[in-house]
């Protein structure tokens, strides 16, 4: 493995919509990298971009709406976050975050989350356990997912 594999595993994380749901697959499927390697590195990546997106609104938000395009995008997102992810944390909290989070969908994720979180005011630290919560949630099963489907693909081919 080298540098530039950890690079490129990192820079699919960043992307939106597809986080450790892509990451995770190109790591193991396409570069090869040991599935523990793989996933300690990717869930790492994905905890840290927590923080950095959610303390990110706080200070950039109010520049990039001015943007037309992002301010679509950031109105779309505030519609979702009040009819799909307010019940949740309503009803449970941070761990109602946390599952949506952990649910490998896209639409789903760190972005969102923090999105989520910062509009319904939840503070760091519980921001912060959801994410946690919800990332290594959503890397088991993609790492599942990865693990049985490639073993199922290389017992048809024998």
């Amino acid at each position: 493995m080298t540098f530039n594999d950890f690079l490129q595993v990192i820079l699919v994380t960043l992307i939106p919509t597809l986080e450790l749901r892509a990451s995770l697959p190109y790591a193991i499927l396409v570069l090869n990298m040991p599935w523990h390697t793989a996933f300690i590195f990717v869930v790492t990546v994905n905890i840290l971009l927590g923080p950095i997106v959610y303390f990110g609104l706080r200070y950039f938000l109010h520049l990039v709406i001015r943007i037309p395009f992002f301010n679509s995008l950031y109105e779309r997102s505030l519609h979702k976050v009040q009819t799909k992810i307010r019940p949740k944390v309503e009803k449970y909290g941070e761990w109602g975050l946390a599952l949506f989070i952990g649910i490998p969908l896209p639409g789903s994720g760190v972005y969102t989350g923090a999105l989520a979180a910062f509009i319904l005011d939840i503070p760091p630290k519980k921001f912060m356990a959801a994410t946690v919560f919800g990332v290594l949630i959503a890397a088991v099963i993609v790492l599942l997912v990865i693990l049985t489907g490639s073993e199922v693909f290389q017992w048809i081919l024998k």
